[in-house]
């Protein structure tokens, strides 16, 4: 699905995204208020609700980040991928923190755009390069001694292979480079994953990279 106020925009975006045999675009919206609607519309019907969002920050109404919050509370299925013009930290930490899984800026490679959309299908999370190191940054700054504490006994009762698998993911790999740096099949990687995240209690790879480092690890 793709949120933009813009209607050039969207249309640049589905023309890009739909050269990939392997995507659809099921939905378009205006704004957060009517991506909303959209999706729930879907669901009402009983048609599938879309994999991912690529979501515009500032809309009128309902912004990307409100919307991408009410959108992952409703449908927790869904992923969402903030994809804005402006490059300002910011509006990745507000998305990432309302629950988006990415963070790209829309003069992304188009070969970027879809990996991207990809990523997220599967439970990846994607940040741009420059960003990344700065929101984590950010987010370890927020955490005190005695919450540290806490958050790292959530990893507690991981393996030693899950806690190799976060730290990999912590430093940015994807699966299938975790899965070459490991040597072991992407597959296992994605188990070892879900198996994390029932273990930690949280809400997906981003949450776990974000409290990963809030621990001090």
């Amino acid at each position: 699905m793709i949120v933009d106020d813009h209607e050039l925009e969207r249309f640049a975006l589905s023309l890009l995204v739909r050269r990939d045999p392997q995507i659809d675009v099921v939905a378009e919206a205006g704004d957060g208020q009517s991506a909303l609607d959209a999706i729930a519309s879907l669901a009402d019907r009983g048609l599938p609700v879309p994999d991912v969002v690529l979501m515009d920050v500032r809309m009128p109404g309902m912004d990307g980040t409100q919307a991408t919050r009410r959108i992952i509370e409703r449908f927790p299925g869904v992923h969402v991928l903030i994809l804005t013009t402006y490059d300002q930290d910011d509006y990745a930490f507000k998305g990432l923190s309302a629950g988006a899984m990415g963070f790209l800026l829309k003069d992304a490679r188009a070969e970027d755009i879809t990996h991207a959309v990809h990523a997220l299908a599967e439970g990846e999370a994607v940040l741009t390069p420059r960003i990344t190191r700065e929101v984590l940054d950010r987010t370890s700054e927020l955490s005190t001694t005695d919450e540290q504490r806490r958050l790292g006994a959530l990893f507690a009762d991981l393996s030693p292979r899950e806690r190799q698998v976060v730290e990999l993911m912590a430093d940015g790999r994807s699966n299938s480079e975790i899965a070459d740096a490991m040597v072991i099949q992407e597959a296992s990687v994605r188990r070892s994953v879900s198996r994390i995240l029932t273990k930690t209690g949280l809400r997906d790879r981003v949450q776990i990279i974000s409290t990963w480092y809030k621990a001090g690890r």
